[in-house]
């Protein structure tokens, strides 16, 4: 029963957080009532992980048909496919939110607000420049290997630094599209979000796919994921206190400006990695 209601769980992350079909009969099954999508939060990270996998293969196909320019940029359409540019839309409510309002109130109605204005336009625009020459420095400086790795480790990382919110912050709107899931998540749930965003950065140095890894033990993991990891952690404590400061804690759009942010904040650490 309890590998039923896990797996229940999953199809629940799965077609809450993406695209991917259910079957009618396997969805009636599933459900997405409160319980089940609270439930279902921890699986956010491991959602991540195989969009992050769909759009690694995606890169490593295109590649091997066009140019290293091409196949990133099917790699990163296969993602937005996969989400609906679910995360990207809480990246440009937010910078519209936060660059046109001043009080809680304005920045609170903006946010809720589905039109897309100029500051949201402008900052989607310029994180999916910054993924595509990001990552075709990756590939062309680090070579295939190490741009599919770095692609599905950014996809779990990411949702893991953005779904421990839930753990420590409060969910500001009486309801919303991610009311459902704003519980605290904490103790196995907490543990299991967190593995899936550690474990592929760690993998990514103990495979040996950077300067620094050298496959043979812990050791050889922890430069890269060490520094990653730093890095996340000074990002989630940041925009956790001005999400603090703004609005008084989180939104549904706030989990999807941390995830944004965070894959960018991969991709930098990568491409310098990979370019000393």
């Amino acid at each position: 029963m309890r590998a039923a209601d896990e797996l229940r769980f999953f199809l629940t992350a799965l077609g809450y957080f993406t695209r991917v079909p259910l079957p009618s009969g396997l969805a009636r099954w599933v459900g997405f009532t409160p319980e089940q999508l609270n439930a279902a939060a921890r699986y956010f990270p491991l959602v991540g992980l195989l969009v992050g996998v769909i759009g690694a293969m995606a890169t490593w196909a295109a590649a091997h048909l066009w140019s290293p320019s091409v196949a990133v940029l099917v790699g990163m359409a296969a993602t937005l496919l996969l989400t609906g540019a679910f995360h990207e839309d809480g990246l440009a409510d937010c910078v519209d939110a936060f660059g046109g309002g001043y009080t809680r109130e304005d920045v609170l109605r903006i946010m809720h607000d589905s039109r897309v204005g100029a500051f949201g336009a402008i900052a989607v625009v310029i994180a999916l420049l910054l993924k595509w020459q990001l990552l075709l420095q990756i590939g062309t400086t680090g070579g295939v290997a190490v741009l599919v790795a770095t692609i599905v480790a950014a996809h779990g990382a990411s949702r893991a630094m953005a779904i421990t919110y839930l753990s420590t912050h409060d969910y500001v709107r009486d309801e919303g599209k991610a009311r459902p899931v704003a519980h605290r998540l904490r103790g196995a749930g907490l543990l299991f979000a967190l593995v899936c965003g550690v474990v592929p950065l760690v993998w990514m140095s103990m495979g040996g796919f950077l300067p620094g890894g050298d496959g043979i033990g812990v050791a050889g993991a922890l430069p890269f994921a060490l520094v990653t990891l730093v890095a996340l952690l000074l990002l989630r404590l940041a925009l956790g206190a001005y999400f603090v400061r703004r609005i008084g804690g989180y939104t549904g759009d706030c989990l999807g400006f941390a995830q944004q942010l965070a894959e960018l904040l991969v991709y930098f650490v990568a491409a310098a990695w990979t370019w000393y």
